[in-house]
């Protein structure tokens, strides 16, 4: 085993035993001082890659980020404006789909930066709402698995099948196979979260389908913003895993759909 797979490893290890205790052994706002330091690193990451370097500017950016989560949070405060914002959210999501299809070289620094915005926002309130939600830290933690399987899927079924680029111009290593391997993986996932959670089978998989979809296009768009950056990683805050925002960008994109999905289907209040 190489160096750099057991520092990803032991950091992996470690990470999960930390959200496990937060989410089952501590109170909710334990994770709500989590998800928003998680956040806040991923604003400081992301004013790095549309060209801040200096310290006040960052600062500045991360600020921005954490005033709009609090008037974000107060909009989500009633139904009629949480689904407001995660409609917006998923908007956002299709428009950055359209954007990697369409016109993936095309990006300018004011884009990139309402790009992290869209991105850390609504996720953070889809999470901290999952959470507070009755049996929230178990709906937290099934948003984690069914994001973490599918990636895990897509990467051995990419690397075993992939022939066809699934974005070259984005991150030449994806595959279709890959997108394939990923949405399989998530089947029996969602079916046992069907039977633990007491939700219909078919409206559940079609959910938890479009919520790996809309992983797929987290990660792209990070890899598009990373590529307008010049940079391989957002960051070197996680070691082994390069940043923030390179763990997270799969469920930026995941949870608001999950939370959207579940509220549409009166699962959620």
């Amino acid at each position: 085993m190489s160096d750099s797979l057991r520092q990803r490893i032991l950091t992996a290890a470690v990470l999960i035993v930390v959200l496990l205790a937060v989410l089952f052994a501590l109170p909710p706002p334990a994770l709500l001082v989590l998800l928003s330091a998680v956040v806040l690193l991923g604003a400081w990451e992301c004013a790095a890659l549309f060209g801040l370097r200096r310290a006040a500017p960052r600062l500045a950016y991360v600020l921005l980020v954490g005033v709009t989560v609090a008037l974000a949070w107060r909009l989500a405060g009633s139904r009629a404006g949480l689904e407001a914002l995660l409609g917006a959210a998923a908007l956002w999501w299709l428009i950055a789909l359209g954007w990697i299809v369409l016109a993936p070289r095309r990006a300018s620094r004011p884009v990139v930066a309402l790009a992290g915005l869209c991105a850390l926002v609504p996720a953070w309130i889809a999470l901290a709402r999952l959470r507070l939600a009755g049996r929230g830290a178990e709906w937290v933690l099934f948003c984690l698995v069914l994001v973490w399987l599918a990636d895990t899927g897509a990467y051995f079924a990419g690397r075993r099948f992939g022939r066809r680029r699934l974005a070259p111009s984005v991150s030449p290593g994806k595959t279709w196979e890959g997108v394939l391997g990923g949405l399989l993986a998530c089947i029996p996932v969602a079916v046992a979260g069907s039977f633990w959670f007491s939700v219909p089978l078919g409206s559940f998989l079609v959910l938890c389908l479009a919520t790996v979809v809309a992983s797929i296009v987290g990660d792209l768009t990070e890899s598009l913003l990373k590529r307008f950056a010049g940079v391989k990683d957002s960051g070197t805050l996680v070691p082994g895993h390069g940043g923030v925002m390179d763990r997270i960008d799969s469920l930026t994109a995941a949870a608001p759909v999950l939370l959207l999905g579940l509220t549409f289907l009166g699962v959620l209040p």
